[in-house]
Order: C-alpha cells, then structure tokens, then sequence
C-alpha cells in the first residue's frame, strides 16, 4: 500500500532536528549508513555530496531510509522511507513514508495502537 507523505508536516517535524542518518544497502544486503545534512526543497530531500559506498548501494538499490535521531531522551526519532536518485551533484531522496517514533511509556496507550509511540506523517 502506498502512503501519502503530507510534506507540511515532514517539513514542520524537520525543525526539531540537527542531522540525519543515511542508511543504504549493499548487494549482499548488509547496512550502510553515514550522517547527512539532509534539506527538503520541492517535495525532495537534498543530501548533496556522497561517498563511493553510499552512491554504488543508492544506484544499485534506491530504496533508503533517512532517520534523524532524537535531540533529547525520550524525544521522537523522525524516520522517512523513500527512493533516491543519485546525480552528478549528488543524491536526493522522494519522500514515501515518514513517521515521528519513540518507545511508548509502560502503562500508556498510543494513538497508533502500534505498541510504540508513533505519529505517521502522510494525508
């Protein structure tokens, strides 16, 4: 099922955060990850220059994730599922999926119902 990404939302949630992680993979699966300064212009995330690993896994496999960790303990990890297209001048990332999550408190419901404390970014 494909999810809307409500962009005002993704880009009012980008504010509380500092940098993000890019996580790509390799032909034999294993995890990549770097930290990035990602910048969301026109409905794209803008990660700008990559090393070698990061542009071989992206081309080969343009499924990412972007995560930006909490800022504080016990603060929400904003995490953004989406396909990137590695450039000459980099690589920028089309947001599918993005949610605001955090391990829920014991003894706490969540409006997700998920277990956890997670607040789905889309339509």
């Amino acid at each position: 099922m494909s999810v809307t990404v409500n962009l005002d939302e993704l880009a009012g949630a980008l504010a509380k955060f500092t940098f993000a992680y890019l996580v790509t993979v390799g032909d034999d699966y294993s995890a990549h990850t770097v930290a990035v300064d990602p910048v969301l212009t026109d409905g794209r995330f803008h990660v700008g220059g990559i090393g070698n690993s990061t542009r071989r896994n992206a081309a080969a496999h343009p499924d990412v994730t972007l995560v930006w960790p909490p800022t504080e303990a016990g603060g929400y990890t904003l995490i953004a599922d989406g396909r990137a297209d590695v450039t000459a001048a980099g690589l920028t990332v089309a947001p599918a999926r993005a949610v605001l999550h955090r391990a829920a408190t014991p003894g706490t419901p969540t409006a997700s119902g998920c277990g956890d404390d997670c607040v789905p970014l889309e339509r």
